[in-house]
Parts: C-alpha cells; structure tokens; sequence
C-alpha cells in the first residue's frame, strides 16, 4: 500500500546515507527497482526531455509554455508510482507556481499521485530575479508542511535551495536551507554543492540532513566519500537521462553516415522483455 512505501521511505532518511537514483518513465523506474534500490525518485528534467521540451532554464528562453506543465509531471509521477513496487519521490520543481496555496495543491495532488516525497525549490526562472524573497520562500515550504500534516501521511518534504546554481555563496545557502528546515522541510538539498570542501561545510552548518545531488559533471566523490562526509542522501537527478540521450545522439549521427556499430553495445530483446514483464507492485 502507498502508506507502507511512505513509511519505508521515511525511514531511509533516519540514519546513514543512501542513494536515490532518479528515473523519467515506467522503464526506466523499473529498471531501476531492479537494480536493487530502495526507493526511486523522479527527474524533471529527464521528464522534460522524454516530451521534448526543456527543464530549469531561464523562462524568457522558452517562454512559460514551453515547460512542462503540472498536471503533466504528477501525471508520470502517477504512472511511475502505479508500476513500482519501491518508494518514489517526486521532483516538483517550484510548486508550479509562485503563491503558498499553488505549492500547497500540487504537495496534495503529488500525494494523490501516490508519491512518497517532493522537493520545493526557490527558483523562480526569471534572471533578474533568480531566487524567491526568503520570506516567500519559507512561506511556500510552509504552506507545504502544513499540507502535508493535514493529510497525515507519511512524506519526506525537501526545502531546495538553486543559491549555488545562481552564483550565490555558500553562506546564502546554508541560510536559506536552515530557513526551510525551520519551516517544516525534512531535509535540505543543495544543487552543485560538489565538492568535498563545500559538503563538509553544509553538513555541519546545516539543521538538519543533506541531500546532495552527483551527475552533473563527472565527480571524484564516491557514496562512501559521501557517507564518510555526512551526507544522508544522494541523488543523481537528470544526469541518467543525458547520458542516455548521448548515446541516441552518437546512434543517430552514426546512422545519418551509414554504418551500425552502436548496435554491439544494446541489451538483447530477451533480457528487455524479462525485466518488463508485467507484476504486480505493492500497491493498495
């Protein structure tokens, strides 16, 4: 039942450091489970590629209809929670939208969809205003904590700050991410925070735990890196998805020269059909 994979998750969060790897469809959220993990979470951006559109960039390059739109992305959400037996925790970017009661319906509906957890931002995707006033911002992981406590199921609320992703210090960070612990967040995650210099001073500055995200570039860091420096969570965000992408990219312009190599390096239609064949998760 979903109250079951939320209690799970919320214990994944207790102690130690795990990894949650991010998926974007049913396939790859299977393949995934398979691997052995715990729980899965949800990429916005390897969501956003899947339907050919763009994710976290500026508004002005794409204007608002260019990104994925709320009901889409709880949509996935839904599928990906509907075919997995493990936890998923759903990447909700900014609340789709600004005011406190605009987060609010999307944790209620991203609880509909059966999610275990969800990450709030303070991007705001405007450049001359990158990041939410503070004060909105921890009105809006209010809003989302007092959502959540009325619905009274488990489910790990996570205060994002972008602060490092903008060009802001680490000292801004840590505030903002401290604000949003104070306001009901579970745990904190801080974007491009890579470096073991920069974690360390997180983990201990912080009120709380830290999610860190790898895959944005290739990173020295190992899990047990991670783990020795305190960190409670990893996750890899769209970094999967890219990387699969590259591999189309070399097919397709292999192909438009004629030849097949990249066929050589392709799981067999038997091993496929294998790992997609239909079971029954555990949902109620």
């Amino acid at each position: 039942m979903d109250g079951d994979r939320r209690k799970r998750f919320v214990e994944l969060h207790r102690e130690g450091c795990f990894l949650l790897p991010n998926a974007w469809d049913i396939g790859s959220a299977r393949m995934l489970e398979a691997a052995g993990f715990p729980a899965v979470a949800t990429t916005s951006a390897g969501i956003a590629f899947s339907l050919g559109r763009p994710d976290h960039d500026f508004f002005a390059e794409h204007g608002p209809a260019g990104r994925i739109d709320r009901d889409t992305m709880l949509r996935r959400v839904r599928e990906i929670t509907a075919a997995v037996a493990v936890p998923v925790s759903a990447d909700l970017e900014e609340g789709f939208g600004e005011a406190p009661e605009t987060v609010a319906t999307t944790i209620r509906m991203a609880l509909a969809a059966g999610a275990a957890g969800g990450n709030i931002e303070d991007f705001t995707g405007e450049r001359a205003r990158p990041l939410h006033d503070p004060a909105l911002a921890v009105d809006r992981i209010r809003a989302a904590r007092a959502t959540v406590d009325a619905a009274g199921e488990p489910f790990v609320l996570v205060g994002r700050t972008d602060t490092l992703l903008v060009g802001g210090s680490v000292a801004e960070s840590v505030e903002r991410a401290n604000a949003y612990l104070a306001a009901g967040a579970d745990s904190a995650f801080v974007p491009a925070a890579a470096d073991a210099a920069t974690i360390a001073t997180l983990v201990r500055e912080l009120d709380g735990p830290l999610n860190v995200v790898m895959g944005l570039t290739g990173n020295a860091l190992s899990l047990d890196d991670l783990r020795d420096l305190g960190v409670r969570r990893v996750t890899v965000g769209g970094s999967i998805a890219r990387a699969m992408y590259r591999h189309l990219q070399r097919a397709a312009q292999e192909l438009a020269q004629g030849t097949f190599t990249y066929a050589q390096d392709q799981l067999s239609q038997a091993d496929l059909n294998d790992l997609f064949r239909p079971h029954q998760p555990d949902v109620g």
